[in-house]
């Protein structure tokens, strides 16, 4: 059984533990990381083909008109299939209480029949939020399974919550 990890993930100046942060590495790829190692899954990372604001509010403003215009971001790189996996692990930052709008470019261009999707999100408290249900439209036709939900501060000890949620 072959898995992949698509994720967004940004680095640089982010919420982390209440306060705003330079961070090297972006929380969700730190998870996305962590499943590549526990479970042998590709790695596949959606990113902009223009990037975001490094400054963290002007990213969250430029996120929030993305969201508001229902926009399709290009992307640097498209995955065009995901035929040789069956477990697809789907990883975001919440932005506006869903995915970043990047990811819904590329979720869109993928055929989901008969997959298994586990999501997982990063958040400082916001949960999934709604992307859940926005999962449900992107992923048509696979068994969505439960989401891990990780508080972006607690990612660097979250290798064990990870593991056993794989494991489930």
């Amino acid at each position: 059984m072959s898995s992949l990890v698509i994720y967004f993930s940004r680095n640089g100046e982010n919420y982390f533990g209440g306060e705003l942060k330079n961070i090297e590495k972006g929380n969700t790829e730190v998870i996305a990381e962590y499943i590549h190692e526990l479970d042998g899954a590709d790695l596949f990372k959606v990113e902009p083909a223009e990037e975001y604001p490094a400054d963290y509010m002007k990213c969250i403003d430029v996120a929030k008109k993305e969201q508001q215009s229902d926009a399709r971001p290009e992307i640097k790189e498209t995955l065009e299939s995901i035929d040789g996996y069956d477990t697809i692990y789907i990883g975001f930052p919440n932005w506006w209480g869903t995915l970043p709008m990047p990811m819904f470019t590329q979720l869109e261009k993928l055929d989901f029949a008969g997959k298994i999707v586990k999501p997982f999100v990063t958040h400082e408290g916001s949960g999934f939020g709604s992307s859940l249900k926005d999962l449900k439209k992107l992923c048509e036709g696979a068994e969505i399974k439960r989401g891990l939900s990780i508080q972006g501060a607690d990612v660097y000890d979250a290798k064990g919550i990870v593991n056993a949620w794989i494991e489930e």
